[in-house]
């Protein structure tokens, strides 16, 4: 399939193309010329930091840059990206918040990466909460378990997360930011009132709705290519104290996918009987019940559910959260009862907790500390995370979960299914999604050594190959692509627009190379 570029980027490939053949001179005279700057004691080239820089939260892919900058505010990012703007030879930008990138989206090879965390909480980027409690602005280097806590203290939440809270706002705006609330609240990036932006012409602009629409539309979910996401002012609601946390356990696909939709179907966001989360997962044979998903069960029930799992090779549990506080202690029950009236879960197999609710927010947390003091954190992580239409995730179960995983039999990690309503997501933003109006997510979350991760990446390329020939038209999330007919074809009818939209905002392709979009030359 040939795909038709405009000729400015065809240009620019070109050009970047010449570019690697003069790379050592290039790098030379651009590291020069950036010790020139006002912000020349900010850019580091210690070998620890490019080392730090070259690598991510994957450990797949690694690329040196050639400096790393550590702002202090908004103001040194956008003199950096200008000094490359105006350069005659112009090289590329990466922010790199936490580093939970998987394929070196965060990387900038022979270019210079922006540390985020570097910037503290003063010069207008930390975390400050309005006066009548109906938003917070949050520097983009924050971590959202900063911002947790920080609203926590006032009795405010925000209302939309991700399952780990270690990354950073910026991070995940870029993304779409999902966990178990995006049924009812929609992903992060449906949950912000307003952002700032450095473009890739150092532009400083703020955006919204109803100001600089899009660049607004553009930066969330737009991968870092339009912009870097210095601030984001999110909208805030009273928080719960506690939470009924409950997991029932299946081993009918159909009964589990039909119970979910139905749970879903109430999403109303100010509904106060409806569900505040809502994932469900697979129990496998060839796993284990000690990781991050499964400590959750009771040590006295887990021999029945070992027996369940090695019976049935795959067992599917539905994972549900109702919030309450001392106004709504006496009827959270009655509610939760009327809400599980009639599903099909296995009778005797439903589990029931009773956590704080910063506690269920932060629940990986504890399962990552484990791992580190296990050496298992800073390991390979070949994920893989789609979105399945809805019509098509039966045929998913029976292609994969059922034939291709349990084949392979090397699955150990938490895998994720749950469903999601397309109508809480904003089409006009830079986020791909299935078309239907409900989809489901899939995450595969492995671990691996270092010298056996591509047994994983062939398990997934397996994986989207058995889609592609059953015409189930999935969405990566965290998307990663080796061609440019592959990004095409990942935008779909927003293809056009996403490039209308770089030409505007980054004509010359400094920001975000990782991603490898537009300096793709496959």
């Amino acid at each position: 399939m040939a795909v038709a570029l405009p000729s400015f980027f065809t240009a620019i490939m070109i050009m970047s193309r010449l570019m690697a053949f003069i790379g050592i001179s290039k790098n030379n005279d651009m590291s020069s010329k950036l010790q020139a700057l006002d912000i020349a004691p900010k850019v580091s080239h210690d070998p620890s930091a490019i080392e730090s820089a070259s690598q991510d939260f994957g450990h797949i892919v690694k690329a040196a840059p050639q400096a790393v900058l550590l702002p202090s505010s908004p103001r040194d990012i956008a003199s950096l990206v200008n000094f490359s703007y105006s350069n005659s030879v112009p090289f590329s930008i990466a922010a790199r918040g936490n580093s939970h990138s998987l394929n070196g989206q965060a990387m900038a090879k022979n270019g210079v990466v922006i540390d985020m965390t570097s910037m503290k909480s003063g010069n207008g980027t930390g975390i400050r909460i309005a006066s009548d409690g109906s938003y917070v602005d949050v520097g983009g280097q924050q971590l959202w378990i900063d911002v947790l806590n920080a609203t926590l203290g006032l009795g405010l939440t925000p209302v939309s997360w991700t399952d780990y809270l270690y990354l950073t706002v910026g991070g995940t705006l870029s993304n779409a930011g999902i966990s178990g609330q995006t049924f009812r609240y929609g992903p992060q990036i449906s949950n912000v009132y307003e952002i700032d932006v450095i473009t890739g012409t150092a532009d400083f602009v703020t955006c919204s709705p109803n100001n600089n629409s899009d660049l607004f539309y553009a930066a969330l979910g737009g991968l870092g290519q339009f912009g870097i996401i210095t601030r984001a002012r999110i909208p805030l609601e009273p928080a719960p104290k506690r939470v009924k946390w409950v997991r029932m356990l299946y081993t009918d696909f159909l009964d589990f996918t039909r119970d979910q939709e139905l749970l879903i179907s109430k999403n109303g966001r100010n509904d106060n009987k409806a569900l505040n989360y809502l994932e469900g997962s697979l129990l496998l044979d060839q796993g284990s019940l000690d990781n991050w998903r499964s400590s959750f069960f009771p040590p006295q029930d887990q021999p029945k559910i070992i027996s369940l799992i090695t019976k049935f090779r795959i067992v599917y549990c539905l994972e549900i959260v109702k919030h309450y506080d001392s106004q709504t202690k006496t009827t959270v029950d009655k509610d939760l009862q009327q809400l599980l009236k009639g599903l099909s879960y296995l009778p005797g197999f439903m589990f029931e907790k009773d956590a704080k609710y910063e506690e269920f927010l932060n629940r990986v947390h504890s399962e990552e500390l484990k791992l580190k003091a296990k050496g298992l954190w800073d390991v390979p992580h070949p994920w893989l995370n789609l979105f399945i239409p809805k019509s098509k995730i039966s045929d998913f179960n029976d292609g994969v979960f059922k034939s291709i995983v349990l084949k392979r039999n090397i699955t150990t990690g938490p895998v994720l299914v749950y469903p999601m309503n397309r109508k809480k997501w904003d089409d006009r933003m830079s986020a791909v999604i299935p078309d239907e109006e409900i989809f489901y997510t899939v995450g595969l979350f492995q671990s691996s050594g270092f010298d056996d991760w591509r047994t994983f990446e062939d398990q997934n390329k397996e994986i989207l190959q058995f889609c592609e020939k059953a015409g189930i038209k999935v969405k990566q999330y965290l998307p990663h692509y080796t061609t440019k007919v592959g990004w095409v074809n990942h935008f779909g009818s927003k293809w056009s627009t996403f490039q209308k939209r770089k030409l505007q905002f980054d004509p010359k392709l400094l920001l975000s190379p990782g991603q490898r979009i537009f300096n793709n030359n496959q």
